[in-house]
């Protein structure tokens, strides 16, 4: 039995449908389907620089099939508000990254679209079920998505003969960089979490002040 290669699968949709291709694909990387949307969008870049596929349907395409995807998680998040507080609520880790996200909402939204992209649906998730408006959730997530598009897109475009390169590199080590940057953020988290504890224990009077 021959075994799929399911990024060649999704590279052929790409080749044969175009900029149909790249949005559908991008719509379900939003919903945490696990599909290679970096390595489609390096690639995309390289065939618009080939003259395979137009780059303004490209854009146009791959913007509302990524900003349509983040969208549903978002309301995912809203909708199922209750059963995600029963099911994460007493996690450290998820009440650390809800901390965060209501201190920084809009820098979280932004560099999830492209910097920390594996962190990217949990925190459509946690905007939707904290009720964190939906226009300025809507905003960060275009311009992330357009700064995401416009840089691996570039790279594809401005290295087109020679993406095939970048993309193993890109599908070698993007695991390995999701893994650091989901550890460092977790240290971070740790860190703001142990660095309150203990100005709690030095000046409880203060930190009581926080909290009227």
């Amino acid at each position: 039995m021959i075994e799929l290669n399911l990024s060649d699968l999704f590279l052929a949709w790409l080749a044969d449908y175009g900029s149909l291709a790249l949005g559908l694909i991008l719509l379900l990387g939003a919903l945490g389907v696990p599909v290679p949307a970096t390595l489609t969008v390096v690639t995309t870049g390289a065939l618009v620089q080939q003259g395979s596929i137009e780059g303004g349907s490209a854009a146009v395409f791959g913007l509302a099939g990524a900003v349509l995807g983040d969208s549903l998680s978002y309301m995912t998040g809203r909708l199922a508000k209750r059963w995600v507080q029963c099911r994460f609520g007493r996690s450290s880790f998820w009440q650390m990254a809800q901390q965060q996200f209501e201190q920084r909402g809009a820098s979280a939204v932004y560099l999830t679209r492209f910097l920390f992209t594996p962190l990217a649906l949990p925190t459509n998730l946690i905007a939707g079920g904290s009720g964190y408006s939906f226009r300025p959730f809507l905003a960060y997530d275009l311009a992330g998505e357009i700064t995401w598009l416009a840089i691996y897109g570039g790279f594809g475009y401005f290295f087109g003969s020679q993406w095939d390169l970048l993309n193993q590199w890109l599908s070698d080590y993007s695991g390995w960089l999701g893994g650091l940057i989901i550890a460092g953020i977790s240290i971070y988290f740790l860190g703001q979490h142990k660095l309150k504890t203990i100005r709690s224990s030095r000046w409880p009077g203060l930190a009581l002040s926080q909290y009227p």
